[in-house]
């Protein structure tokens, strides 16, 4: 789709919407004529950031807008000259991405020095579906695949445990992904990988905010205020803009502990400009 069909679309949404949704389009535009740029010239090989995993992580289109994945904004932290590829597919497991196809382009692409977040789990979970099913130790062993044929490129895998699903009883946010989180982790442990407990990180997050008002990071809305959702949305697992950017912020957190080249990837602290709070405009 083109920039004056997407223009056309975003037309339809309050003034903030259009507002976000089409930086949104410009930052990617930016991101992608860089990546031409850069490749095509091949004077830099600055480390890229490879993506893969579920609808919590995939980068969505005006016509599902406000939903918005994590690799979705990840731009938002990572250094200018820092390409995000964001492979993530909606419903997909450990075991249908690759089924499926879907890893072997990620594969063929990676080169040493580049990160692999590698984040799965909401669909392995699924037992009436054999397509995407996958045991915890399938699951992990899935995980492990993924983590060493990234190493045989010389990239670097981390291990992301799944986003917290938003599930409050009362006041109290419950558990939902059973025995897959702690297979990350026991995996991450064993064979020495790195980590990201996502998992434990927003689920403090959510819990912190409390059921009323976590439902502003995630697709629970009332109706009329989205044109692509007239009737509104209950959806505790997908997110929304402010919280794709909370959680990927999470993410951050845990390359900048990782330390070494995972926090490499990342924005320094901002340096001020000469016209910071001058009250110019443009």
């Amino acid at each position: 789709m083109n920039a004056r069909a997407i223009l056309a679309r975003l037309r339809g949404f309050a003034a903030f919407d259009f507002c976000v949704g089409f930086l949104l389009f410009l930052d990617r535009l930016r991101a992608i004529t860089f990546i031409m740029y850069r490749e095509e010239s091949g004077i830099c090989m600055a480390p890229r950031i490879f993506w893969i995993g579920d609808s919590t992580v995939q980068f969505n289109s005006i016509f599902t807008w406000p939903q918005c994945g994590m690799g979705q904004v990840l731009d938002l932290y990572v250094r200018p000259g820092i390409a995000v590829y964001d492979h993530a597919r909606n419903g997909r497991s450990t075991k249908s991405f690759r089924e499926e196809g879907l890893w072997t382009p990620v594969e063929d692409a990676l080169r040493p020095g580049d990160l692999l977040l590698i984040q799965f789990g909401h669909n392995d979970e699924k037992m009436n579906d054999p397509t995407r099913y996958a045991s915890p130790e399938q699951f992990s062993a899935n995980l492990l695949a993924y983590a060493r044929a990234a190493q045989a490129k010389g990239a670097l895998p981390v291990l992301i445990t799944p986003l917290v699903r938003r599930h409050f009883e009362g006041d109290t946010l419950t558990p939902t992904h059973g025995a897959y989180p702690d297979a990350v982790r026991a995996l991450a442990s064993r064979e020495g990988l790195p980590l990201i407990d996502l998992t434990a990180a927003s689920a403090r997050l959510v819990q912190r905010l409390g059921e009323p008002a976590s439902r502003e990071l995630y697709m629970v809305f009332a109706p009329n205020l989205y044109p692509n959702y007239p009737e509104g949305k209950t959806d505790n697992t997908h997110l929304r803009y402010a919280g794709a950017v909370k959680f990927t912020g999470l993410v951050a957190d845990g390359l900048q502990t990782l330390g070494g080249a995972y926090a490499q990837v990342l924005l320094a602290a901002p340096e001020k400009d000469k016209y910071d709070e001058k009250g110019y405009e443009g």
